[in-house]
């Protein structure tokens, strides 16, 4: 049981040395992924069309 409380101070007190992002640098992070991914998402469904399509024209 002593091991379990210590445990849990122990995680406290490194919570406590944890440096936060700003709310800013959260919003411009989460937008940087949201853009990212719809990227990334159109150029692997253009891929995906354009190779299907070739091999439609192959077999």
């Amino acid at each position: 049981m002593k091991k379990i409380a210590r445990y849990f101070k122990e995680c406290v007190l490194e919570m406590k040395k944890v440096s936060w992002p700003a709310k800013g640098e959260v919003i411009h992070s989460t937008w940087v992924v949201i853009i990212s991914t719809i990227v990334f998402a159109v150029v692997l469904g253009l891929v995906d069309t354009v190779l299907g399509l070739c091999l439609d024209l192959i077999f």
